[in-house]
């Protein structure tokens, strides 16, 4: 396939994306890397664009390419990068797997936004707010089926990766949507939905990125289980922002998640919490979502609870089991870049 999409009105040119951006924060002190980084990004939003805009119908071109053409943090194409520097990091197909990982990243958007009702992606209505739903899951799929025609052509490693993520996605979503069964703690069913919705396609994305380099197995391996880690812990810090940050940083209003009665860790923790003072916060938890009026309250109370501190805790203990696996590779660019992205997490919470 021929990269050869222009960028349309919405979509920003490679060197402002923000996993550009976030590269530079990451690694200020190497501009050789961070300039290799912004190249290397290029090629795989051009990949990327020409691939979601591909398509038999222009009206589907529009359905394909409409959250492409939103934007985004490109964090998962970064990922494959940045897997790949352990390797040759201009080995054949690595811009491919790059794209691959944000196909599908793409289209669990899809398919993320029908089940929760959102309206607004990155700024821009929804796929379903602007096409519908049905047209919005087909629009998921079919991009699916295109990140599965790019591993396909870079064999038999990348399939397996791609088709095992696609798994784990759909069943961290069913997961969600059933909620723990009658003998499952509610906190391991936690991570179990995590583990499938959020970690699984950042581990895929390191992954791939240092198999399709040809980096050494342990390297793979090591990479892999700190997307797993790091993943859990982007997902606590968002729980944890939707109790503490201004929409300004999130895109979403603070408490959202308490007002759609979303069993976040924190509310999973302050439900469990045995401390007398946190006795208020457990009963406006009980029922559920948080009534409007009652939100502040609820906001209030979290704040000083046990269970908030918990949670940090927890998040932290994630992000330090990132950071030892990577102790393995080599100090690289690359490597110091990933145990900066733990701090960038951590920071995102303070």
């Amino acid at each position: 396939m021929s990269a050869v999409h222009e960028y349309g009105a919405g979509t920003a040119a490679p060197s402002d994306l923000p996993a550009a951006r976030l590269i530079a924060r990451l690694v200020p002190e190497e501009p050789e890397f961070e300039s290799r980084m912004r190249e290397s990004l290029a090629r795989a939003e051009k990949w990327l664009q020409a691939t979601a805009h591909a398509a038999f119908d222009p009206r589907v071109t529009a359905l394909t390419g409409h959250l492409a053409d939103a934007g985004g943090k490109r964090l998962r194409p970064l990922l494959v990068l940045l897997g790949a520097e352990f390797g040759d990091p201009w080995a054949e197909g690595v811009t491919q797997a790059a794209t691959i990982a944000e196909l599908v990243h793409i289209a669990s958007l899809h398919h993320d936004d029908v089940m929760d009702g959102a309206a607004t992606r990155h700024g821009v209505p929804s796929v379903h707010a602007r096409f519908g739903e049905r047209a919005a899951v087909l629009g998921g799929d079919l991009l699916l089926a295109r990140a599965a025609q790019l591993a396909a052509d870079l064999g038999p490693a990348a399939v397996h990766l791609n088709a095992r993520t696609a798994g784990r996605l759909v069943a961290g979503q069913l997961r969600e949507l059933a909620g723990p069964a009658p003998d499952e703690d509610p906190v391991t069913h936690y991570f179990h939905v995590a583990a499938g919705k959020t970690a699984a396609l950042l581990a895929m994305s390191l992954g791939i990125g240092a198999v399709q380099a040809g980096a050494p197995a342990s390297a793979a391996a090591a990479l892999t289980e700190y997307g797993e880690q790091l993943g859990i812990a982007f997902q606590i810090a968002d729980d944890l922002l939707d109790l503490t940050s201004c929409a300004g940083l999130t895109g979403k209003e603070r408490g959202k998640d308490l007002l759609a009665g979303v069993p976040s860790l924190p509310v999973l923790l302050a439900r469990e919490s045995t401390d007398p003072d946190d006795a208020e916060l457990r009963a406006l938890l009980a029922a559920g979502p948080v009534p409007p009026a009652a939100l502040p309250r609820a906001l209030e109370l979290f704040a000083r609870s046990s269970a908030l501190a918990e949670t940090e805790a927890v998040m932290q203990r994630r992000l330090e089991r990132a950071r030892t696996a990577l102790a393995v590779l080599p100090a690289l660019p690359a490597r110091r870049a990933l145990l900066a992205l733990c701090d960038y997490v951590a920071l995102r919470t303070s």
